[in-house]
């Protein structure tokens, strides 16, 4: 037995469509095959108040009112959570708005006045992501619509009241929203752009998905994910194969029922774990992934710093300690020994007078700090910042006669990337400290906890975003 849903559109096989262009085109397609999900379609003007959920449902009079009202209604009678699927936008808006406006569309989320959600249309190429701890079915509703084309469209969602003006004069009324709007799915600042809308009781769940999301989708979703976890009473009136009574289960499908929930419970536990530890991960490596790979002035110079430490070295910031251009950037000490740093950058090949500089600072040191000998200097640079870093050279100096004339180290901030990103502390200090060849490495894997050996402690971090990117 098909189970019956509200389609808040007129019976298209009895007369033409009565919708305008602005109606919500997710259940309108042609393709839709409802047999085939196990769905009744109840169009405008048939019975609703036994509908398992409610398609696009509108409060307009005579356009779908009274048909969301009985359908809401049969559901608090029955007992049963109302579910409710619900278009956000319309595929031919236009993308770019006035700031006169700040929403793009609106969505009523019951048949009364009052709660409503708004919608930004959010720019092409916009790429979603998961929200966190995301139930089962919600999550499933998600990774589905993940799916869709790339320039499939996006909006913003925020939940919202309705202000009324009266028609004879008077104050306005407003109507603050109620119920909760949950996120499904989230752009890059974190605004949901697909939701679940909650009632206050609890008693209703309305799903906002975008335009252009294909309905045969969302029924597949519907039948197999929302209805039997909020609303299994409509599976069992239709003896849905969908639908499972404990009580007439066999021992061995209860046994591997049970088998399979705890599979799937435990695989939702370590997925987040897993997921919560790649943000985590990828907060701590970005800043210095941007600052080595593609920092200028101060943000590498931080970052340089922040990766030194990690190593094992203690770190002065010589600018802060003598002033700026008296000497090189950075004074770092392992043990007993100690190097004097400085950092650079190039948006093309690195030019060799920057090694002239690096020198002279030596030369000069003595006098600064006499009782304080360096072993030698240290030349970093993140040179063709501007390219892709697999495309840039591999050494920061290539003519053979100036590199065999190098009396201090160089070192490419790349290089300095791929050690930490591996965790190859020692790789790093023997690097800086000159005592093998600086060689690239891979691709970048995360690292590993430092381990400083038995150098100096390092002085407290400067961490290189707490300044500003720089171009």
């Amino acid at each position: 037995m098909p189970i019956p849903v509200h389609v808040a559109l007129s019976n298209p096989s009895m007369s033409k469509p009565t919708w305008g262009s602005r109606r919500p085109e997710t259940f309108i397609d042609s393709r839709i095959d409802w047999a085939k999900h196990g769905f009744e379609p109840r169009w405008l003007g048939e019975e609703s108040s036994d509908c398992a959920a409610a398609l696009d449902p509108s409060h307009l009079h005579n356009s779908g009112a009274d048909e969301w009202r009985r359908f809401l209604e049969g559901a608090h009678n029955r007992g049963e959570t109302a579910l409710i699927i619900l278009t956000m936008g319309h595929k031919d808006d236009d993308s770019t708005r006035s700031n006169l406006f700040a929403n793009d569309a609106s969505v009523d989320v019951t048949p009364a006045v009052g709660t409503r959600v708004t919608g930004r249309r959010l720019p092409i190429g916009t790429k979603p992501e998961l929200a966190d701890e995301v139930p089962v079915p919600e999550r499933d509703l998600g990774l589905r619509l993940l799916t869709r084309s790339a320039d499939a469209p996006w909006w913003a969602m925020e939940l919202a009241g309705t202000t009324l003006y009266p028609g004879g004069g008077g104050p306005p009324i407003t109507h603050q929203p109620t119920g909760t709007l949950t996120p499904i799915l989230v752009d890059g600042l974190g605004m949901p752009v697909v939701a679940v809308w909650i009632s206050p009781n609890a008693d209703q769940r309305a799903y906002l998905v975008p335009n252009e999301t294909d309905g045969n989708i969302v029924l597949d979703w519907l039948i197999n994910q929302a209805l039997p976890a909020y609303a299994p009473g409509a599976l069992r009136r239709a003896r849905s194969p969908h639908f499972v009574d404990p009580a007439l289960q066999s021992a061995a499908e209860t046994a591997a029922r049970q088998a399979l929930a705890d599979l799937e419970a435990t695989y939702a536990v370590e997925h987040a774990r897993l997921e919560s530890e790649l943000r985590t991960a990828k907060a701590a490596a970005e800043p210095i992934r941007y600052g080595l790979l593609y920092g200028t002035g101060d943000e590498l110079e931080d970052t340089v710093d922040a990766v030194l430490q990690a190593a094992g070295f203690a770190t002065v910031n010589l600018d802060d300690e003598l002033g700026d251009s008296k000497s090189a950037d950075l004074l770092v000490t392992y043990g007993s020994e100690r190097r004097m740093i400085e950092v650079k950058s190039a948006a093309g090949n690195a030019p060799e007078k920057l090694v002239g500089a690096l020198e002279r600072h030596l030369a000069t040191w003595p006098s600064l700090r006499p009782n304080e000998p360096v072993g030698a200097g240290v030349l970093v640079v993140n040179h063709q910042h501007r390219k892709d870093p697999h495309d840039r050279s591999v050494q920061v100096y290539e003519r053979p006669e100036f590199v065999n004339s190098l009396k201090v180290v160089v070192l490419s901030s790349r290089d300095l990337f791929g050690w930490w990103a591996a965790g190859d502390w020692a790789a790093i200090r023997d690097a800086v400290l000159g005592t093998v060849t600086a060689v690239p490495l891979p691709a970048a894997i995360m690292p590993a906890t430092p381990d400083p050996g038995d150098g100096t402690a390092p002085r407290k971090r400067r961490w290189p975003w707490k300044r500003g990117r720089q171009e």
